[in-house]
């Protein structure tokens, strides 16, 4: 199904990764000391600007910055809308 939002300019949609429930030593996180997840699946991406064109696409897994953009959501499904300058790194 395709979202019907199209993000302007330099603005970026991601589907933030779900936040890690189990530590590597195999401790279950509870609810209220999971972190907030900086990782996440680019979903739509804007035009860019006139003299800046976009890196990111669709479909890119990228690492964003703790308290980069602005939640949202949309069709029961959390995401986040930023400035593609708020994105530190494809991975």
């Amino acid at each position: 199904m395709a979202l019907k939002i199209q993000p302007l300019s330099d603005r970026v949609l991601v589907e933030p990764q779900e936040a890690e429930t189990k530590t590597a030593s195999g401790l279950y996180i509870p609810d209220s000391a999971k972190e907030k997840p900086q990782q996440g699946k680019v979903v739509a991406v804007g035009k860019g600007k006139e003299d800046y064109k976009m890196t990111v696409k669709v479909g890119d897994i990228v690492l964003y910055g703790k308290y980069s953009g602005s939640e949202l959501k949309l069709d029961g499904k959390d995401y986040l809308i930023m400035r593609e300058e708020d994105i530190l790194a494809i991975i």
